[in-house]
């Protein structure tokens, strides 16, 4: 008899075969869009924790020791958090993500990408790190000398604020490769 139970259930199976292929495809399409509704829910949660008034420090106090920016309050330890990196640790207690490589050097990190919750940490009394920016000079006069390491488009935005306008510079001085140009060439600047 359970034989007979059995040819029975897979003869109404095979008959509701299109029917059961459709909700199993409904249900697949209902899970992928609830992850991705989830994916999506979170990653605008964290932009607003990091970008909301809540999420911003105040400012840090800087002192100045023998000519240099130093923050004040430091040495000091700090316990890591979820989702800190040293780049962030830095930021908020130096105004500047480069000072990760005190902390990094002053804790001997082996791994400085790996940071372990409630890790304690040393922060240094360190200098204020800013990034070297060289400020090139703007070039005001109709003609120019190029200097090594110069290009067109460089030039362009000394004299224009507008690397784009590099074409005015290699038609008014009759260019035929404008990717070539000598240190020692005297270009006209078109005003």
């Amino acid at each position: 008899m359970s034989n007979g139970r059995l040819k029975n259930f897979l003869k109404k199976v095979k008959l509701n075969e299109s029917t059961i292929s459709i909700i199993l495809g409904v249900l697949v399409v209902a899970v992928i869009g609830v992850l991705i509704f989830n994916y999506f829910r979170g990653v605008g949660k964290s932009k607003m924790e990091t970008t909301g008034p809540a999420a911003t420090t105040e400012e840090v106090k800087l002192i100045e020791e023998e000519g240099k920016l130093v923050p004040a309050g430091l040495p000091t330890t700090y316990k890591v958090q979820a989702g800190d990196h040293l780049w962030k640790i830095a930021e908020k207690f130096y105004s500047s993500g480069y000072n990760w490589v005190d902390i990094a050097k002053e804790n001997n990190l082996q791994n400085p990408d790996r940071l372990l919750v409630d890790q304690e940490l040393v922060l240094p009394k360190a200098e204020v790190r800013k990034p070297a920016m060289e400020v090139a000079q703007t070039i005001t006069g109709s003609e120019y000398t190029v200097a090594k390491g110069d290009s067109l488009w460089d030039i362009s935005v000394r004299a224009y604020q507008d690397g784009y306008q590099w074409v005015k510079i290699a038609h008014e001085n009759n260019l035929s490769n404008p990717d070539i140009i000598h240190p020692g060439n005297v270009l006209k600047i078109p005003r």
